[in-house]
């Protein structure tokens, strides 16, 4: 008994004297939470009945996505901008960024009248770039990944005098991230687990401080995309370490190595780090749009898709996913939908022959219309040589609502004398 209770009280302390290694920035946080109040918006928490039914537990949302900018990102750089001297705020701000950092920092400088050169990588969403320039900024596009266009920010800021605004390894844009933990323990002070994307770790170190001074036994996970695990691989080699691969749709956490401050606190702080892979990201982006009419960019999602994949166990616990972004490509989008529809089943291609005569292609139209099935496209061939003279082949892509339309509809195709078989690739 006298040996349990000395090991609780060890650990206690250790874990004391580790939460005072955190104090400073702890003490920023509550300081950063002031200075932004009129910048960055307390985002809602909500409960999502879905994501709850499908991952055991009891699921609420951090809606980041739903922050100015599209981002949390806005945060940390409002925080970070307004700590700069007056002769600092005159020589300008450089940051590198895969877009939201990108836009927090334009956002920010644009409206304290702080000139802002913004370096993003050429392969940058589209819409990330546009909205940066929109905020302000001069953006300038450099290497294929973040860790070459932080190299050139870099450059800039020496050559040019201008200050360097870091997106994660700065206490400052840390303790603004970090603002997010007091909304989720005020909105939920029975929370459990929270589930944080993870890229350079500067979002999950933030809530990590505030909420673990706050209350001790939450758990914290950050969550990276399989193909881009530098945090990962950084808590397996005891150091920071890059990244084997970088290969995700997440570019938002697309990150080659950690930065050595978040790295310790990850490593202080957090349960555990845990990885999604490509399809689970793009399958919870997926329902986030349809079920919970959330537009969440791929790494604004990847903690929930822990949650709902099993990769955090929260049966019978309250669980945060923290949406961290919605800056999301449109064009990306349709493809996610477009790929998750054919996946569930909703969205088919069937093939068939049909006489090349006037009247055709009506009776097939008639029994697709009979059906209940949603006509998308049609595709009509009468030139493949392996077709007889007299016919052509068809392709139709169709909606259909359930597995009896599609049925119903070939059988009427059938009885007409159309034979058609669904057809893939």
């Amino acid at each position: 008994m006298t040996a349990r209770i000395n090991q609780e009280t060890n650990h206690f302390k250790a874990r004391a004297s580790i939460m005072s290694d955190y104090s400073d920035i702890y003490g920023r946080i509550h300081e950063a939470r002031e200075v932004t109040a009129d910048i960055a918006r307390v985002t809602p928490l909500d409960r999502s009945s879905t994501f709850s039914r499908m991952s055991g537990g009891e699921v609420y949302l951090k809606l980041e996505n739903l922050q100015k900018t599209g981002s949390f990102k806005v945060r940390g750089a409002s925080y970070a901008i307004s700590q700069l001297s007056d002769s600092e705020k005159e020589a300008g701000v450089v940051a590198a960024s895969a877009g939201n950092h990108a836009q927090g920092v334009a956002h920010a400088a644009t409206r304290l009248s702080i000139k802002s050169q913004i370096v993003m990588p050429v392969f940058s969403p589209v819409a990330k770039i546009q909205a940066t320039k929109g905020y302000g900024a001069e953006v300038i596009l450099h290497g294929e990944m973040f860790d070459e266009s932080l190299a050139r920010a870099y450059e800039i800021a020496e050559s040019t005098g201008a200050t360097f605004i870091h997106p994660f390894n700065d206490k400052n844009v840390i303790a603004g991230q970090g603002t997010i933990g007091l909304e989720i323990l005020e909105a939920l002070p029975e929370v459990d687990v929270v589930a944080v994307p993870v890229g350079g770790g500067g979002l999950v170190s933030g809530i990590a401080i505030a909420m673990k001074t706050q209350k001790p036994e939450v758990e914290i996970y950050g969550v990276e995309a399989a193909s881009a695990a530098s945090m990962k691989i950084s808590m397996e080699t005891g150091q920071p370490a890059p990244a084997e691969k970088m290969d995700t749709i997440a570019d938002g956490i697309a990150v080659k190595k950690p930065g050595d401050l978040t790295y310790h606190i990850v490593r202080d702080l957090l349960t555990d780090v845990v990885t999604v892979e490509e399809l689970e990201i793009t399958r919870t982006l997926f329902h986030l749009l349809e079920r919970a009419k959330n537009v969440v960019e791929p790494a604004g999602c990847v903690g929930l898709a822990a949650l709902q994949h099993g990769k955090i166990d929260i049966a019978g616990k309250n669980a945060v996913a923290v949406l961290s972004g919605g800056n999301i490509d449109m064009s990306f989008l349709s493809r996610v939908v477009d790929k998750e529809l054919v996946r569930l089943g909703r969205r088919v291609r069937v093939r068939g022959s049909i006489l090349d005569r006037v009247g055709s292609l009506n009776r097939v139209l008639s029994a697709v219309a009979e059906s209940g099935v949603n006509l998308v496209e049609v595709s009509h061939d009468r030139s493949d040589p392996d077709i007889a003279p007299n016919r052509a082949e068809l392709i139709l892509v169709l909606e259909v609502p359930d597995k009896s339309a599609l049925k119903r509809m070939l059988v009427l195709l059938d009885d007409r004398g159309m034979h058609f078989e669904l057809f893939e690739d």
